[in-house]
């Protein structure tokens, strides 16, 4: 390898692909095309960067495996920035091996913080964890311990372990400034502001006020009696009772929770429930059976009594009754969340993210297109969705699977 590259290298490394452009610009050999195409997505000219690491791939010989490996896993990050979800992942695996095979442990180990991130954005923690367990962070360098703890702090942080995932981008950031790149401290101090940004509200008694993540994680272990509009449980403590699958039931339940101690009118609760604007006897009718069966579900928890307008919860050996709920909320409130993050997003991501068809994230995209609160850029499979960030909420962090409908 000539000194150029060595030099555009170790500019790369550092952070300044003006830098390494100087040095390469001209050149179109496939360790320079490379190059070019790593400091071009650097830049944020993502579509020249993918195009310029394809040239060098197809350019490097037969015996040149790990430098080809090594432009797969670039691609798989310009991917992963562009929340291109549908990228095969098998390539980064692939890569990844042929890098551990020839013992190239520090873009070996790029490649499985990749993997990670991924794993994270479509909610695969288990999976996430599993595979940053079989990274060791002793060896790498100050940039890649960056990279590897802010890993660590977003599984912790999705898990509701506020004070693991402060220890971790503690070592981020400690790690960022010892490699001196601004985009990876501003991204630590992104993560910081997440953790002391409100993440969600929290209703009792008829108020309600934006609670932080240490408080969600803090009212996991309450002996209230909680209603979590995140994971659609009711839950005390260990005891937990999931209505994941039974949306009726969780509407009835909210709304009793939220009106506690006060009762709520079969109107309003058949409302609520089943979306009826005038309540009719095969809508009381429905009702009775409904409470009948949250009843069975809520044994143990709390009992459900009828009043003269209505119905009331009763706890059972819990104090007060909360409401866990999102930031915001309105029909598309996922899809939002996950524009939240300031990326744009293809509506074949969003679907994969969300673990529902895509057709429905396009219907959604438009709804929320013609009310103005995101906004497209291309045409066709190049189209891509955005909004800015939704200003003092965290909204990504406790997003649950999407509630089913019926």
């Amino acid at each position: 390898m000539d000194s150029l590259i060595t030099a555009a290298a170790l500019a790369l490394a550092g952070g300044d692909p003006l830098g390494a452009l100087d040095r390469v610009a001209l050149r179109e050999d496939p360790p320079a095309l490379a190059l070019r195409g790593i400091a071009m997505a650097q830049l944020g000219d993502l579509d020249r960067a993918k195009a310029l690491l394809r040239r060098a791939a197809r350019g490097f010989g037969p015996k040149e495996a790990v430098a080809r490996a090594r432009c797969v896993v670039a691609e798989a990050e310009i991917a992963l920035v562009s929340r291109d979800l549908g990228w095969p992942a098998k390539a980064l695996d692939a890569a990844r091996a042929t890098l551990e095979k020839h013992d190239d442990r520090l873009n070996a180990a790029h490649a499985g913080h990749l993997k990670v991130r991924r794993l994270l954005l479509i909610g695969r923690l288990d999976e996430a964890e599993d595979v940053l367990a079989g990274l060791d962070p002793a060896p790498l360098p100050p940039a890649s311990r960056a990279a590897h703890e802010l890993a660590v702090a977003g599984i912790a942080m999705r898990r509701l372990k506020t004070k693991p995932a402060r220890r971790a981008l503690e070592w981020a950031r400690h790690a960022a400034r010892r490699a001196g790149i601004a985009g990876l401290i501003a991204e630590v101090d992104s993560a910081f502001l997440a953790l002391d940004t409100p993440a969600a509200r929290l209703i009792a008694s008829g108020e309600q006020r934006p609670v932080l993540l240490e408080e969600v994680e803090a009212l996991q272990a309450s002996p209230a009696l909680l209603v979590d509009s995140f994971r659609y449980v009711v839950r005390r403590q260990e005891i937990t009772v999931s209505l994941a699958t039974r949306p009726v039931l969780f509407a009835l339940a909210r709304a009793l929770a939220e009106a506690w101690p006060g009762d709520v009118s079969r109107a309003r609760l058949i409302a609520e429930a089943f979306g009826g604007r005038h309540a009719d006897e095969s809508h009381r009718a429905r009702l009775r059976v409904e409470i009948g069966r949250l009843r069975a579900e809520l044994r143990g928890l709390a009992d459900i009594g009828a009043t003269s307008q209505g119905f009331a919860l009763a706890p059972r050996q819990a104090r007060e009754v909360l409401v866990l709920a999102r930031p915001i909320e309105e029909r598309h409130a996922a899809v939002l969340a996950f524009l939240a993050d300031g990326e744009s997003w293809a509506s074949s991501a969003l679907a994969l993210a969300l673990g529902t068809g895509q057709r429905s994230v396009q219907r959604a995209l438009e709804q929320l297109g013609e009310a103005g609160k995101v906004q497209f850029f291309g045409h066709g499979r190049a189209r891509r969705w955005m909004t800015p960030p939704v200003a003092g909420f965290t909204t990504t962090l406790l997003l649950p699977a999407p509630l089913p409908s019926g």
